[in-house]
């Protein structure tokens, strides 16, 4: 079995164990006996539970690299695009979160070891906005001066509605589909120049306003 193959089972196995048992309640001589590959295998690629604990993270945090790559290789506009990156984005951070169960826990305890993990991805992004705003600007769909202060601006925005959406607070009664246009209404109005402003999804935002039940309608919390 190849070091890559052996290295993610046993990354799999843990990443299982914590979100049943969460971290503190998890030995490495658990995941070893889980893994079937035992402790000197285990101790062979992580020094430390904590090893393994960022090893998990950055793992969860390729599967989202993964599904924002392929939103970037679709052929759409660069308008609708931006939109969808950024929907991949708080989607997928949510499934990741609720899928690990007691984990998801440490993913906010342990801030600055997530923060650590996820410098990388977080720079890949970055760099994914400046593509699709680059291509945004060569076609004369945004108006756009500074594309790497732009792109920054989106992606720490973004990073920033993490916690409130997964927690389902992000505005009372939006979700995931009904928030949507106000996104629109945001890259379009701020981004694109005036005759490309697709009006449908500015119009959009408007008829949700005035849907029965937007104003009072609560989201439940996890």
């Amino acid at each position: 079995m190849s070091i890559s193959k052996t290295r993610h089972i046993l990354v799999d196995v843990a990443r299982q164990l914590f979100a049943k048992n969460g971290v503190e309640r998890t030995t490495m001589n658990d995941i070893a006996i889980a893994s079937g590959k035992g402790r000197r295998t285990l101790y062979t690629y992580f020094n430390s539970k904590e090893e393994v604990f960022a090893a998990v993270i950055e793992s969860e945090l390729e599967r989202l690299s993964d599904k924002l790559d392929e939103v970037a290789e679709k052929k759409m506009r660069p308008q609708e695009k931006i939109i969808e990156v950024i929907y991949t984005h708080l989607s997928q951070i949510r499934e990741t979160v609720v899928r690990n169960g007691n984990l998801r826990a440490e993913f906010f305890r342990n801030i600055w070891m997530v923060e650590k993990v996820r410098k990388k991805f977080d720079a890949d992004e970055i760099a994914l906005f400046r593509k699709v705003y680059a291509e945004g600007k060569a076609s004369g769909e945004f108006d756009i001066e500074n594309i790497d202060i732009v792109a920054d601006i989106t992606h720490y925005c973004i990073k920033g509605l993490e916690v409130p959406y997964i927690y389902g607070r992000l505005g009372r009664g939006l979700t995931l589909d009904s928030s949507r246009p106000l996104v629109a209404k945001f890259v379009y109005g701020a981004l694109c120049r005036s005759s490309d402003v697709n009006k449908k999804s500015l119009d959009d935002f408007d008829k949700l306003e005035g849907m029965d039940g937007f104003e009072n309608k609560e989201t439940n919390n996890f």
